[in-house]
């Protein structure tokens, strides 16, 4: 999602990007490839063994997630004692890869050992420093919904092996439920946490009377008989956690939901493994807002142009004047919108246009991995018009969701007015882009036939957002709807977001940022309608880090492609260059980076809190 008529900025962005990611490595020469495995990688993958069969059992609905069902008939035990051992067991297998002679591991085993060190270092600082299990109920919530959901939403099993699960997991929520009750700590819950939590804390019975009662007659008898009564006893369990949360942690919550400087540093370390500081993505981001504000202006101007009764447009437009045009020239699109019933067709036709397009244009291979466009299921509702629901990365071969929800049947004409605003017709085509067409539903089969298990467990979000934003900017490149100029104002807008969302993390949990002043950057700046800038404020109160995965990802995407133009030369084609980079799984771009160009791996570590 980013502007390219600058593109001398862009570049110059981008080579500092390389200097930096160039620095993580010391030059050396490295032997020659090895025949077979070395003593090191047989002793690496038995570290990498006893991390999937010790550590992974010790979150079993993590495991599910994943698609490792062999735990799927367990809930998490989240008590100190569960702590404990995966803290020490953590310790243990960093001590092991600490014995390790690196050097001597092929280069797929080095890249995987780093990051399995990283994802180790990582489980560590969240249990001994941020501490999050004692004041965030959200853990818990999404805990036990996805406890119940990841084993209904697909037909990885058969369907009785599957609710048999799902009742062994019932029977042991009110254990779960308890665990919760003793681990929170009331007064370090932050309001708007334990707010959320109460509306949250139904879900699992909205779950279970979608996904599982109806299914309840492919059961024999005395299963069934066994399945009521689970579902019965965590009903009541679930209606006690209500009561709990209702009556004594939200009266007693006060907590503060910003991290502050130091852990915002040291999660933001953990959660982007890039070079890159709090203080450079946010140099990088208030100079793309600028920049691309520019662009769009002169975009704007090509529309509106020939329109009668246009504003001034000058070359040189007063901050007023740039707003204004930018803004005119935005509420042509947002006229263009869907009917409140057809908003799934236009996502379905979205899709079919992109991927003639991605076709046509021969960007990068297309597998046939099985994708359904559908209706989002009613409980998942409410936050956002549509996201990517892939298989977990070891339930390779089931298929991948791009799900959109309805318009809402008791909302007034207004409102659906107001909400299609921002999904018009051309944001849906963008939003199409990132989810599926060649956004999140593409990267992810390619990264599926990466061999290694380690890797697909320990993918990185800052790579798979980076790519759904580069996606949706390649596609304006490459005159995505006959490069028409609504189309790339819309596409600009969207990119927009990844930048006041790297600005608006870092400013509300380290500098304190207050909501009016959040607002006017995703409003005025951005050109966000106010409902969705109220709703992007609420998952920064209730989020932190994530938020910055996607313009990091997309500037280090950039970099790396301006690396390879310049390496490869009249050899460089698109398809060749995606195909590439998507082939090595979903590592931090600085590791795909040395695999793709033959460099030495990247192995100096930054501390967490000294970036």
């Amino acid at each position: 999602m980013t502007g390219h008529s600058n593109y001398r900025s862009s570049r110059i962005w981008c080579a500092v990007t390389l200097l930096i990611l160039a620095g993580c490595t010391a030059p050396q020469q490295r032997p020659p490839p090895r025949q077979g495995p070395s003593p090191a990688d047989v002793a690496f993958e038995k570290v990498a063994d006893r991390f999937l069969n010790e550590m992974v059992p010790l979150t079993p609905v993590f495991a599910t997630r994943l698609g490792d069902h062999r735990f799927d008939d367990r809930l998490d035990d989240i008590g100190p004692t569960a702590r404990a051992e995966r803290a020490a067991l953590a310790r243990s297998l960093l001590d092991a890869l600490a014995a390790l002679d690196r050097a001597e591991l092929s280069r797929a085993n080095q890249v995987d050992c780093e990051l399995l060190e990283h994802r180790l270092q990582y489980t560590l600082w969240q249990i001994q420093t941020l501490e999050e299990w004692r004041w965030n109920p959200l853990l818990y919530t999404d805990l036990a919904g996805d406890g119940i959901y990841l084993l209904m939403a697909r037909d990885f099993a058969p369907l009785p092996v599957r609710l048999a699960h799902a009742a062994a997991r019932l029977e042991d929520l009110p254990r779960l439920l308890a665990q919760v009750r003793e681990t929170l700590d009331p007064g370090r819950v932050p309001r708007i946490y334990a707010e959320t939590a109460i509306k949250q804390s139904p879900g699992v019975l909205t779950l279970v009377a979608e996904l599982i009662e109806p299914q309840i007659g492919a059961l024999p008898e005395a299963d069934q008989a066994r399945l009521r009564s689970a579902i019965e006893r965590a009903r009541t369990a679930i209606l006690q956690q209500q009561i709990w949360l209702e009556k004594r942690l939200l009266p007693s919550a006060g907590g503060d939901f910003r991290l502050g400087a130091a852990l915002y540093d040291q999660k933001l370390h953990f959660e982007l493994d890039s070079p890159l500081s709090r203080q450079d993505i946010r140099m990088r981001a208030e100079a793309e807002l600028a920049r691309t504000r520019s662009q769009m202006y002169e975009i704007a101007r090509g529309v509106l142009a020939a329109r009668a009764g246009a504003a001034a447009l000058p070359d040189a437009p007063s901050p007023e004047q740039q707003q204004a045009a930018i803004g005119a020239a935005l509420e042509l699109a947002a006229a263009d919108q869907p009917q409140r019933s057809e908003v799934l067709a236009t996502a379905r036709s979205a899709f079919a246009q992109a991927e003639r397009f991605v076709r046509a244009k021969d960007l990068l291979t297309l597998y046939p991995d099985r994708l359904q466009v559908i209706e989002m299921p009613e409980f998942e509702r409410g936050v956002t018009l549509a996201f990517c629901d892939a298989p977990g990365p070891l339930d390779r071969g089931l298929t991948t969701f791009y799900a959109v929800a309805p318009i809402p049947a008791d909302w007034r004409d207004a409102e659906v007015r107001s909400y299609l605003r921002e999904y018009n017709i051309r944001a849906i085509h963008e939003l199409t882009i990132h989810e599926a067409m060649p956004g999140h539903y593409v990267q992810l089969a390619h990264a599926d036939r990466y061999p290694s298990t380690l890797r697909a467990v320990l993918q990185s979000g800052t790579f798979i957002e980076g790519w759904a934003v580069y996606a949706e900017r390649l596609m304006r490149e490459q005159g995505y709807m006959g490069s028409d100029p609504l189309m790339q104002l819309v596409q600009l807008k969207w990119y927009l977001r990844s930048v006041a969302n790297a600005l608006l993390d870092q400013a509300v949990h380290v500098d304190h940022m207050s909501h009016e002043d959040a607002m006017r950057l995703m409003v005025h700046d951005a050109f966000q309608e106010p409902t969705e800038a109220e709703a992007k404020w609420m998952r920064v109160e209730l989020s932190s880090a994530q938020l910055p995965t996607y313009f990091v990802g997309l500037q280090e995407h950039l970099a790396l492609r301006d690396e390879a133009v310049r390496l490869w030369g009249s050899s460089f084609t698109l398809k060749r260059y995606h195909d590439a980079v998507l082939s090595y799984g979903s590592p931090p771009i600085k590791y795909v980076r040395a695999l793709l160009f033959d460099l030495p791996i990247p192995t100096v570590s930054v501390e967490p809190g000294g970036i």
